[in-house]
């Protein structure tokens, strides 16, 4: 048996951790644990709002996209309505801006969950052009 072998192999040195070893054992692992929860908790949170864009985004684009079929001049201002998409109702406002063309209006769409659109989660905007008759 080598010296070194022996060294270790004695009794005394056969124990387990001490007290202050686990103590800082479990520190290091709450904290670990805690970023870990945290990150994950960001995540999902952040994968909530993109979910909640991109439907509001849809419902402002297909209100824009049936103002450009129904093709009515002038573009009505501050209309509001309501659309179910996702199992959620949203709510939309149309907003006009005249621009230097007086045959040309810039609508914005701000959609929302909320009726009054207190607070909005997107808003798009297009320029619809008077057509031709």
């Amino acid at each position: 048996m080598r010296p070194s072998q022996h060294y270790f192999a004695h009794p005394r040195y056969l124990h387990g951790m001490t007290l202050l070893e686990v103590m800082v054992a479990l520190f290091i692992f709450a904290v670990t644990g805690t970023a870990i929860m945290k990150s994950a908790s960001e995540h999902l949170i952040g994968v909530g709002q993109i979910e909640d864009i991109t439907f509001a985004t849809w419902v402002a684009n297909n209100r824009l996209t049936q103002l450009h079929i129904d093709n009515t001049w002038p573009v009505k201002n501050k209309k509001k309505g309501e659309q179910e998409m996702a199992g959620r109702k949203w709510y939309w406002r149309q907003q006009v801006t005249k621009t230097s063309d007086n045959d040309m209006v810039q609508v914005e769409v701000s959609v929302g969950l909320d009726e009054q659109l207190q607070t909005t989660v997107t808003s798009v905007s297009t320029f619809i052009a008077k057509q031709a008759k």
